[in-house]
């Protein structure tokens, strides 16, 4: 019984640690959509947002508001199994933006996990982090 309830808090935790609501992407529409967000606290050095839905995008970019973050590093996870990684080791100052990541056409995206640092504020304030893709509808 101690094994089964052990087991149990262990699942639970786990499952709260991963769960994301993911963003749905209702729009198909031509330009800049908002992915996904979260707010970056001191704790965790990562992140990951997961998309459904019209999540075909030719490009990507995050932004930052509230607080600034050292943007290490992003991987952009594909539907077909395929992984983009990008380096960007860059402070992101606030309010302000990665650079715009170009796909090599309209993919579809499956999720996106960031590594970064937060960087200590006078405020104390959390960074809240957004991830944007660009929708050009060129195959269609």
């Amino acid at each position: 019984m101690k094994k089964l309830v052990l087991v149990l808090l262990l699942a639970v935790s786990s499952v709260s640690m991963l769960a994301q609501k993911p963003k749905v992407v209702t729009s198909d529409k031509t330009g800049w959509h908002k992915i996904g967000e979260t707010t970056v606290d001191f704790k965790n050095e990562s992140d990951q947002i997961l998309v459904l839905g019209a999540d075909r995008f030719a490009s990507v970019k995050i932004k930052v508001t509230d607080a600034p973050i050292n943007l290490i590093s992003f991987d952009i996870f594909f539907e077909n199994g395929e992984k983009y990684s990008v380096t960007e080791g860059q402070e992101i100052k606030i309010p302000a933006e990665s650079k715009t990541v170009a796909l090599g056409g309209e993919k579809s995206i499956k999720s996106v996990s960031f590594r970064y640092q937060t960087l200590g504020n006078s405020t104390g304030k959390k960074a809240h982090v957004e991830l944007w893709g660009m929708k050009t509808n060129a195959d269609k």
